[in-house]
């Protein structure tokens, strides 16, 4: 029997309203780190997984005891959108409890002068959005584009990409992307 030991740590952790990077300073490891642990692409040793869920807290035999809901909803308001960003960038999620998910949908929101860092982020999957406001620059490998609302992007995650807002207004996106990777 195969554990998504991934899919169940995002959903714990998106259960009790962490980000990955609060999960990481809390646990003591790199933001990486649980980013591969979450799209299974590192398998954490048990002792890894123990100090991980420490930063929760929970026990091992709790997390490996728990199951999401058999039932899951299908509509959502805009004020059920889970937030999974950090200021100044909001990442707004479809759903809280995306275990066992294969797709995730987010309402993206850029403040002027945004960007998701210089290291460029790079994870195994596929992802696409549109642009509903404002300018967003996506730069993917060596290719750069600043788009424009209705534009949009669609690319393999494993090549090196930076997402950035320019411009003096937020920029807002509607994206997906398989895996879930938040």
């Amino acid at each position: 029997m195969s554990v998504d030991i991934g899919g169940r740590l995002r959903f714990i952790r998106a259960r009790h309203k962490l980000s990955q990077r609060e999960l990481a300073k809390r646990a003591g490891v790199t933001n990486s780190t649980i980013s591969l642990i979450e799209s299974n692409q590192m398998n954490p040793s048990v002792g890894a997984l123990k100090r991980i869920l420490d930063g929760i807290p929970m026990g091992l035999a709790e997390f490996f005891a728990l199951e999401p809901e058999t039932r899951r909803k299908i509509f959502y308001r805009a004020e059920e959108l889970t937030e999974v960003g950090k200021k100044p960038i909001s990442y707004r999620q479809v759903g809280d409890n995306l275990f066992g998910r294969s797709l995730q949908i987010l309402k993206e929101r850029y403040e002027p002068g945004s960007d998701t860092g210089r290291v460029h982020l790079v994870h195994e999957g596929e992802e696409g959005g549109i642009v509903i406001s404002g300018k967003l620059e996506v730069t993917v490998e060596d290719e750069r584009r600043i788009l424009n609302p209705g534009d949009a992007y669609y690319f393999e995650s494993r090549r090196p990409h930076r997402f950035r807002c320019v411009g003096g207004k937020a920029c807002e996106v509607i994206s997906a992307c398989t895996p879930p990777t938040f």
